[in-house]
């Protein structure tokens, strides 16, 4: 009788510890889900100053939302907290940089329209295409279904922005994916020298990787991009593990930099494209504040 007792007690201790064990392994499973949902769905305002000498007076303090890559996420219903997020930032100005959708699950119906309509309600919008858009194709008409909605596209040209009796130009160029015979940056550069003279100027092009080769010797002020994902993967003293490109270790994709006397400032962006996530590397509602230096 011992025996058999000594055997169900060593019987009941080896189920107790099994299921602790099993117990923790759900846990962590749990955990990861729950931590990998957060890093996907879960918005991040940041909050970035950025001070130019040669900052008109009457900008010092414009607040700026920098939005990108979206790639058909939503947050909340109807992308109602994204909305309300940016809502409650109170930017000047709305810069959208590309990739509102996603060319490997294809065009959602609305879903531009409506990002047009929402945040033409809180502030000014300014867009540019990115290389997605020209993926799944038909870019005059998205560009004018956003038009009659409020934000004001651009398409390898540039405008002025007004505050209290002082200007600044925002340019802003199609995707590289356009078409073949676009306007270069460098003739958008040329002629926007010759049309304003030499003044405080921001670029909006999507695409991060191209600052350092190009964009970076037009003399814009500041250039904002997208693009770059934040590297999908961040890790520390890393720029982001894997590029858009799906080259290791990138560079340029998240925060501030300087090359040629040109500032460069990348947002990770708020979506994912095809089978991407991301880790470590929230969607991001960037706020920008320029400063005079």
């Amino acid at each position: 009788m011992s025996r058999r007792r000594e055997r169900s007690r060593r019987e009941r201790r080896r189920r107790v510890t099994l299921l602790g064990h099993l117990s923790r392994v759900v846990l962590l499973a749990l955990f990861c889900w729950a931590f990998f949902q957060w890093s996907n769905h879960s918005l991040q305002v940041t909050k970035w100053e950025a001070a130019f000498p040669g900052l008109p007076d009457n900008f010092d303090g414009c607040r700026v939302a920098v939005l990108s890559d979206f790639h058909g996420a939503l947050f909340g219903d109807n992308n109602r907290a994204l909305f309300r997020k940016v809502a409650r930032q109170k930017p000047d100005y709305i810069f959208l940089l590309g990739d509102l959708e996603d060319s490997f699950r294809g065009p959602i119906e609305g879903y531009p329209e409506t990002l047009a309509e929402k945040f033409s309600n809180i502030a000014p919008v300014y867009y540019v295409t990115g290389n997605h858009e020209w993926a799944i194709g038909g870019v005059p008409e998205l560009k004018e279904r956003l038009r009659v909605r409020g934000v004001r596209v651009l398409s390898n040209e540039a405008v002025t922005l007004w505050r209290e009796g002082e200007t600044i130009v925002v340019a802003g160029i199609d995707d590289p994916n356009g078409y073949a015979d676009q306007k270069s940056p460098e003739s958008v550069a040329a002629d926007l020298y010759a049309e304003y003279g030499n003044p405080f100027w921001v670029l909006l092009a999507h695409r991060n990787n191209l600052f350092p080769t190009k964009y970076c010797y037009l003399g814009a002020d500041l250039v904002l991009s997208g693009h770059g994902h934040g590297g999908l993967v961040r890790l520390p003293f890393t720029d982001g593990l894997v590029s858009t490109d799906r080259t290791w270790f990138p560079s340029w994709t998240a925060g501030f930099y300087e090359k040629n006397g040109s500032r460069l400032f990348v947002t990770r962006g708020l979506g994912n494209s095809g089978k991407t996530f991301r880790l470590f590397n929230r969607p991001e509602i960037a706020i920008l504040t320029l400063r005079k230096a």
